[in-house]
C-alpha cells in the first residue's frame, strides 16, 4: 500500500520539475538585440531592413546596443512610407547619402516618449551636427503624440515597435528626407526669350540723310558743269567764224 502511494507522487515531483526547468528556459533571454530581427519580427520594414544592412549601419547600430550603456532611439519608416517616395528617389542618391539617410533616423541616445517633451530642438542625429542647418531634426509634443519635422516632410510616430533600457524602436508613417540632402535646389535661371525680329515697314526703312541726299546733288551738278562749258566754247567758236566768214565776202 505504501508504495502504492510513493510511485503518483513520484511521477507528480518528476513533472513538476520538468514543467519548472521548461518555464525558466522561456524567461531566458534570445540573445543580444539585434535591429534587423526587431524590424523582421515587426513586419512592413522590408525596405528600411535591406538599407539597414546595404549601408552597414545595421551592425553599428547592434554593436552599440549591446557594447555601450548609451543607448540608441530609431525612427523606422514603414514600406508604404519608402513607396510614397517620388520615383527614383532613393536610387538616385551616392552611397554617402544612402548612409547619411539611414543615420538621420538614428538618435545617439535613448528616448522614452515622454522624454521627448523635454528635448532641445534641433536634436541631433547620427548623419551629423543639426546645428549647421544640413540635417536639423524638430520634435513638438501634444500629450503622448510625437511630431517630427525634418524641414522637408512632417510626420508623427504613429507606434512603438520595440523598447528597453538601451533601445527605443518607433514606427513613422514617412521617410525622414534632411534638409541637405532633399532641400530644394535653387531653380535654374531662365534662359533668355529671343526677341521677335520688328518687321521694317516701307515708313520705317532707313534712308539717306538730308546731307547725304545733298551731297548727291551737289556732285550731280559737279559733274554736269564740263559738259556745259564745252557747249558753250564751241557755239562761240561757230559765232565767230560765221562773223569772219561774212567779213571776207
Amino acid at each position: 500500500m505504501k508504495q502504492q502511494v510513493q510511485v503518483p507522487f513520484l511521477l507528480f515531483l518528476i513533472f513538476f520539475l520538468h514543467c519548472t526547468t521548461t518555464s525558466a528556459q522561456s524567461q531566458a533571454p534570445s540573445g543580444p538585440t539585434n535591429i534587423t530581427g526587431i524590424l523582421t519580427k515587426a513586419g512592413q520594414f522590408t525596405t528600411l531592413i535591406r538599407l539597414l544592412k546595404s549601408t552597414q549601419e545595421a551592425d553599428q547600430i547592434n554593436t552599440q546596443v549591446n557594447n555601450s550603456n548609451q543607448g540608441l532611439t530609431i525612427f523606422a519608416p514603414t514600406d508604404s512610407a519608402f513607396s510614397s517616395l517620388k520615383s527614383g528617389a532613393l536610387n538616385s542618391l551616392t552611397d554617402q547619402q544612402k548612409v547619411q539617410l539611414v543615420q538621420f533616423h538614428v538618435l545617439p541616445s535613448f528616448y522614452s516618449i515622454s522624454q521627448f517633451q523635454t528635448v532641445s530642438n534641433p536634436l541631433r542625429t547620427q548623419a551629423g551636427d543639426s546645428t549647421n542647418g544640413q540635417f536639423p531634426l524638430n520634435v513638438t509634443t501634444s500629450g503622448n503624440q510625437v511630431n517630427l519635422t525634418t524641414g522637408v516632410v512632417d510626420t508623427t510616430v504613429s507606434n512603438t515597435i520595440y523598447t528597453d533600457s538601451q533601445l527605443a524602436v518607433y514606427q513613422v508613417d514617412k521617410v525622414l528626407l534632411p534638409l541637405d540632402i532633399f532641400g530644394k535646389a535653387a531653380s535654374p535661371a531662365p534662359a533668355p526669350s529671343a526677341k521677335p525680329e520688328k518687321r521694317v515697314s516701307g515708313s520705317d526703312a532707313p534712308s539717306k540723310s538730308t546731307g547725304d541726299a545733298s551731297v548727291d546733288a551737289s556732285g550731280a551738278a559737279g559733274s554736269n558743269r564740263p559738259a556745259i562749258t564745252t557747249v558753250m566754247i564751241s557755239f562761240g567758236v561757230l559765232a565767230v567764224s560765221a562773223a569772219f566768214y561774212s567779213l571776207w565776202l
